[in-house]
């Protein structure tokens, strides 16, 4: 059957980290999905920065990139510090970027544009409303608005955020164009096999009648994290299996730690620079995960209802992972550790977890309710809404 439409034209932007880049890659494939479905197709450019992980994104995925140039804003309290050289020297490259995004616009010609945050976003954002007159969708993955999106909010068609509680943030006079979409989640997360990470990892030391920690602090691994299970981990293991996802700058130094525990201990201690394609298995095996609480990962958490304990990086943008933690803090889905941290205050927030099945379960329900496991189908709807289609 012959599709009604032309193929819907779509420009993505957003990228920096993988927080801003993988939304945007699994809004893509679901859009992608959804039109061939219905005998329709998709044209998709990305437009980000040169030599970033959104290049090497669509460039993998087989995405037509473009790139503009960059200013990134580094924030502070302190208005003269805001006008610091690096700062005035970034923002003189803001009207350039813009330039180049209005260029591959025009050239592109897009039904929408869909912008996912990061400073990239900034000047395509500004080009297609601005200059272009072509419809935007903002999607923000945290529950306070990042500088990006706040700075595009206002002339955006529609506008995508992750958490109900994002909505009484917004600008009052954009409220009526948001819609809570949650922040989309690879479909593989959720569809791992507990099993399948047993056999992928070779677990065959642990003992499945105790609970499973998963640890992690992203892929580069946390220093902060490690440290701390590092002290906790003979109590840790004592009660429980532990897959440690350390980082490859730091595995060396904590086998050697590790090599001081005892067999029966060491057995149930998995320890890994990386977690690959088995990461949707090693999350279903866990029964509670230690890490950081970035919106990629508060996503999929919640998604899939996992108890965990989170410790958010103090310095990241805004404080939002500290707000994210809180958040699922405040209506029981999480253990949130701010401030200073010591392997204490961890044994203390973990203990309870490892040793009441109860107390778990019902903080993975609590999970679960702020999930949104559909939330790429509903970013879709919004764009193909705001694109006419």
């Amino acid at each position: 059957m012959s599709s009604v439409h032309p193929p819907l034209r779509l420009i993505v932007t957003g990228g920096g980290t993988g927080g801003h880049t993988y939304p945007a890659l699994t809004a893509v494939r679901t859009l992608q999905a959804r039109l061939t479905a219905v005998g329709g197709g998709l044209d998709v450019l990305w437009v980000g920065k040169a030599d970033s992980l959104e290049e090497r994104v669509a460039a993998g995925e087989g995405i037509a990139f473009a790139s503009v140039a960059v200013g990134k804003i580094r924030r502070s309290k302190n208005p003269i510090k805001m006008a610091s050289p690096a700062n005035v020297a970034d923002m003189s490259r803001v009207p350039l970027g813009v330039m180049q995004a209005r260029k591959a616009i025009n050239n592109f010609r897009p039904d929408v544009v869909l912008a996912t945050g990061g400073y990239v976003a900034v000047p395509v954002g500004i080009a297609a409303t601005r200059l272009c007159r072509v419809p935007l969708v903002v999607h923000e993955q945290t529950v306070r608005l990042g500088l990006a999106n706040k700075t595009l909010a206002g002339a955006a068609s529609g506008i995508a955020v992750s958490s109900e509680s994002s909505l009484s943030l917004l600008p009052e006079g954009v409220r009526d164009r948001a819609v809570v979409t949650g922040n989309p989640v690879r479909p593989e997360v959720l569809s791992g096999q507990p099993d399948k990470a047993v056999q992928a990892l070779g677990l065959g030391g642990f003992d499945r009648r105790l609970p499973t920690v998963y640890v992690t602090g992203g892929a580069q691994g946390s220093l902060q994290i490690n440290t701390l299970v590092r002290d906790l981990l003979p109590w840790l293991l004592e009660r429980a299996n532990v897959i440690h996802q350390c980082g490859p700058d730091h595995v060396d130094e904590l086998r050697r730690s590790a090599a001081a525990l005892a067999p029966q201990l060491a057995a149930r201690h998995h320890l890994t620079a990386y977690v690959g394609p088995e990461l949707p298995d090693v999350l279903a095996l866990a029964d509670v995960v230690i890490s950081r609480s970035g919106a990629g990962t508060i996503a999929e958490l919640t998604a899939l209802g996992k108890a965990s304990v989170l410790v958010p990086l103090a310095t990241s943008a805004g404080n939002e992972q500290a707000h994210n933690a809180e958040h699922l803090e405040k209506v029981g889905a999480a253990l949130a550790l701010t401030g200073e941290v010591t392997a204490e205050r961890l044994r203390e927030a973990v203990a309870p977890l490892l040793a009441d099945p109860g107390r778990r379960t019902q903080m993975a329900a609590q999970a679960r309710t702020q999930g949104r496991p559909d939330a790429a189908e509903r970013l879709v709807d919004l764009v193909l809404s705001v694109a006419g289609r």
